[in-house]
């Protein structure tokens, strides 16, 4: 059990038959009344947030998230395979609980996916990816006056902006938790 006044960033705790992880919290004590605990909390599974308050004595379930890795393997149009390098057992992921990270995984990357009660809900790829540039406009010379950025569709499938000098063929370094262009590798 966790009270909420033990809560931090990252706590993972049961709520009415659903799992929250804390995005944010504030220990609030106002000049009349209780204390309480203002927070800010992110379903895991759907991956709504929600803003509520708690009374710091408020004791909830800790929820235990499972974090794996495993390795991308492929697509077969409606379905997402992913293998666990230690038992090569796979499973089978649908877009919703892959979508936020597809864009950054090609064949045989690995990534971790998130279990609670042996059910997969979430995959979260590498901070780092290193992609190739498929198509992008090439860059015009001399219109380097300002940190001008261009359009450049990448391997998978998804678009990033990148600097002019960036051409097709290139590969680039993307940072997955922003989704921006790192460097040309």
């Amino acid at each position: 059990m966790v009270s909420a006044g033990d809560f931090k960033k990252g706590t993972t705790f049961e709520l009415d038959g659903q799992v929250f992880t804390v995005v944010d919290f504030m220990h609030v004590k106002p000049g009349k009344g209780a204390a309480f605990v203002r927070t800010k909390l992110k379903n895991v599974v759907t991956g709504a947030v929600i803003e509520k308050s708690f009374s710091p004595t408020e004791k909830f379930p800790e929820a235990v998230i499972e974090r794996k890795e495993m390795q991308y393997l492929y697509n077969d149009g409606t379905l997402y395979y992913f293998m666990d390098t230690q038992t090569y057992e796979q499973i089978p992921l649908n877009y919703d609980k892959v979508e936020d990270a597809i864009k950054y995984l090609k064949e045989n990357m690995t990534a971790i996916i998130k279990f609670y009660k042996g059910e997969a809900f979430s995959v979260e790829p590498p901070t780092f990816v290193e992609l190739e540039v498929v198509e992008t406009e090439p860059g015009v010379r001399g219109d380097t006056a300002t940190n001008a950025l261009k359009p450049a569709t990448v391997e998978t499938g998804a678009t990033f902006m990148v600097p002019l000098f960036v051409n097709v063929g290139d590969v680039i370094r993307i940072d997955t938790r922003t989704g921006e262009y790192m460097s040309r590798v």
